[in-house]
C-alpha cells in the first residue's frame, strides 16, 4: 500500500502489539503523530513534560509487564535527554525501543547546523543500545521495526534504537508491512555443559543459587523455586534481582543474609546475575568453592569471575535444563532452622538503623503485597534494599547499578500505566524527586495513580555525609531550597498529605491507594545514620 513513513511506523508497531508510546512531539516528528493518529487503532501517545521521563516512563512499562516499552523522541536534544533512561534500561535488562527522528538524510553528517542537529547521532544512541537501525526510505520502516523487536525478544533483553529522518517520515512510497515477531529463539545452553553443572550441583554437600534480576527476566521463578527446593539451596537475592522468588520462602535470603552462608558454600550456581561486588570484583566465595554461572549474556560469563562452569543461556532454559539432569536426586533435607537463624540476624542488623527501618515498614505494611515498590537513591531507600519484604516478580525495580537518581517518579508512572490493576508506589528524597516533579502534570493528566513519596531532609543527604564523614565538615553543593511539597502536589491538582511519623504514613498509603488517584505525601525528615554497612 501507498503510505507515509509516518503511517509505515505506526502500522508495523500496532502489528507488533504495542499499545503504549511514551514521547514528546516535535517538528521532526510531525509525520510520525499523524501517523498515529491515522493509522494506529489501539495504541495510545502519552506526552510529557521531558524526553527523560519518556524514556523511564517506557523503562517503568517494560519492568513491570514484561512487554517492550517504547519511547519517541526529537533528534538532538530530544535524544539526549532520553539517554538517561536508555542507560538505566541498559543496565536493567529493560527491552525498551527508542525511536529517535533524525534531520532530513541528506543532512546527516553534513554539519549545515540544521534545527536539532547533532553530530554522530547514529553512534550516541548505538552506545546504550544493543541494536540500532537507520531507516532510508519508507519501504525499509517495517523490515526494520521488525528487527528491533527480533532483537527486543532475542538474548538479553536491552534497548535498542531506531532513528528516522523527517524526510522519511514524511515520504509517501509504496510500503509492505512485515510479518510481526512471534518469539524470537533464546540461547539455548551448551548439552555437555549442562551435563557438567549438574554434576557438580549432584555432588555439592552445601549448594546455593544466587539470582539476580535475569530470572525475572526470563520468566524463569518457578523453575528456581523447584531446583532450589529439589537441593534444598538457599536462594541468595542479588540487591536488584529481588522479587524472582517470595521472602516468604524458607529457602529465600536477602543479599545481606547471604553474608552468613556465601562463606559456607561448596558449589554456587549464579543465575542471571553478573556476579560482581560495587567494585567490579567477582562475588567472595569461600576458597575451593565452585562456581556456576548461567547467564543470557557472554560477556557476564567471563573476567573477573573465575567460574568452573559457565553457561551461556537464558535464564528458564538453562534452569529447565537442569532439572532435567538433576531428575532422579533425591530431595535433600533443608537447613530450615539454621537459615531462619540467619534471617533472623539480618533483620537485627537492619533494626539498628532508624528511622529508616521504621519507615521501611510502614511501608511495606501499606503496599498491598503484589504492589509495585520503584525504590530510589533515598536515605530510607538505601536500607530498603536489604530490608524491605520482596514477594513476588516484578514487584520491586531499582534503577541498578546505573544509580540514576530521580528516576523512581517516572519509572513508576510507566510501570502504572502497564499493571493499572496493581498499587505502585514511588519512594524518593527531595533531591531526586527534584529530577521529574514536572511529571506530576503528566501523572494528572492521564489519570496514573501513583503515589509518590517524598523524604525531605533538605539536601543531597548521601552527598552530606560524605562531606561531614570524610572532609572535616567542609560542605559545598549539598543544601537544597525546596517548595512545599504539598502545596505543589495541589497546583498540579494531585492530592497532597503530610507525614511525621511511620504510623502517620502507612495510614496515608493506605488511603491514597485505595483511592487510585495520582498522589503525593511529603515526609519531613533530618538526618540519618548511614546504611551502607548492610548494602556492600
Amino acid at each position: 500500500m501507498e503510505m507515509t513513513g509516518g503511517e509505515a511506523l505506526a502500522r508495523q508497531l500496532a502489528a507488533e502489539g504495542v499499545r503504549e508510546i511514551f514521547g514528546v512531539p516535535g517538528v521532526q516528528l510531525d509525520y510520525a503523530m499523524d501517523g498515529l493518529a491515522r493509522g494506529a487503532p489501539g495504541l495510545t501517545f502519552r506526552n510529557t513534560r521531558h524526553e527523560q521521563a519518556a524514556s523511564y516512563m517506557a523503562d517503568g512499562y517494560a519492568r513491570a509487564t514484561g512487554a517492550v516499552g517504547v519511547c519517541m523522541v526529537v533528534p538532538g536534544p530530544g535524544l539526549l535527554n532520553a539517554l538517561a533512561g536508555l542507560a538505566t534500561a541498559y543496565a536493567c535488562s529493560s527491552p525498551v525501543l527508542c525511536i529517535a527522528a533524525q534531520i532530513p538524510r541528506g543532512a546527516i553528517g553534513r554539519g549545515y547546523g540544521l534545527l536539532h542537529e547533532i553530530p554522530e547521532q547514529g553512534r550516541i544512541l548505538g552506545a546504550l543500545t544493543k541494536w540500532s537501525g537507520l531507516a532510508d526510505a519508507p519501504a525499509a520502516i517495517p523490515g526494520l521495526v521488525r528487527a528491533a523487536f527480533d532483537q527486543l525478544q532475542s538474548g538479553r533483553p536491552q534497548p535498542v534504537g531506531l532513528e528516522i529522518p523527517t524526510d522519511v517520515l514524511q515520504e509517501v512510497g509504496d510500503v509492505r508491512l512485515a510479518e510481526p515477531v512471534r518469539g524470537a529463539a533464546s540461547p539455548a545452553p551448551d548439552p555437555d555443559l549442562l551435563r557438567q553443572a549438574a554434576e557438580l550441583l549432584r555432588s555439592a554437600e552445601r549448594p546455593l543459587i544466587y539470582a539476580g534480576w535475569g530470572v525475572q527476566a526470563a520468566g524463569a521463578s518457578e523453575e528456581l523455586r523447584v531446583l532450589a527446593e529439589l537441593l534444598a539451596a538457599p536462594v541468595v537475592m542479588s540487591l536488584h534481582g529481588r522479587g524472582a522468588l517470595s521472602d516468604r520462602h524458607p529457602l529465600v535470603l536477602t543479599s545481606l543474609a547471604g553474608r552468613r552462608v556465601l562463606p559456607e558454600a561448596d558449589v554456587v550456581l549464579a543465575v542471571g546475575t553478573r556476579f560482581v561486588d560495587g567494585r567490579g570484583r567477582q562475588v567472595a566465595l569461600a576458597p575451593g568453592a565452585r562456581l556456576v554461572l548461567l547467564n543470557a549474556q557472554v560477556d557476564d560469563l567471563g573476567d573477573p569471575r573465575t567460574p568452573s562452569v559457565a553457561l551461556h543461556a537464558d535464564a528458564r532454559l538453562g534452569l529447565s535444563g537442569l532439572l532435567e539432569h538433576l531428575g532422579g536426586v533425591a530431595p535433600r533435607p533443608a537447613p530450615w532452622a539454621a537459615l531462619d537463624a540467619v534471617r533472623a540476624w539480618a533483620d537485627e542488623q537492619c533494626a539498628q538503623v532508624e528511622p529508616q527501618w521504621s519507615w521501611v515498614r510502614a511501608l511495606r505494611a501499606a503496599i498491598p503485597e503484589d504492589g509495585i515498590l520503584v525504590n530510589e537513591l533515598t536515605q530510607v531507600g538505601y536500607l530498603a534494599r536489604v530490608a524491605y519484604p520482596v514477594y513476588g516478580p516484578r514487584t520491586y525495580l531499582t534503577p541498578g547499578y546505573q544509580g540514576t537518581l530521580g528516576y523512581g517518579f517516572p519509572t513508576a508512572l510507566g510501570a502504572k500505566v502497564g499493571r493499572p490493576e496493581r498499587a505502585v508506589v514511588a519512594i524518593a528524597g527531595d533531591g531526586g524527586f527534584g529530577w521529574n516533579l514536572q511529571e506530576l502534570s503528566t501523572a494528572r493528566k492521564y489519570g496514573i495513580g501513583v503515589v509518590t513519596v517524598v523524604f525531605a531532609d533538605g539536601a543531597y543527604g548521601n552527598v552530606r555525609r560524605t562531606q561531614v564523614d570524610a572532609f572535616e565538615g567542609r560542605l559545598i553543593g549539598t543544601d537544597l531550597e525546596n517548595p512545599d511539597f504539598v502545596k505543589l502536589a495541589d497546583a498540579f491538582g494531585v492530592a497532597g498529605a503530610r507525614a511525621t511519623s511511620p504510623a502517620q504514613l502507612e495510614g496515608l498509603l493506605r488511603e491514597m491507594l485505595a483511592g487510585r488517584e495520582p498522589a503525593l505525601i511529603e515526609v519531613p525528615v533530618g538526618e540519618m545514620p548511614s546504611p551502607w554497612h548492610l548494602i556492600r
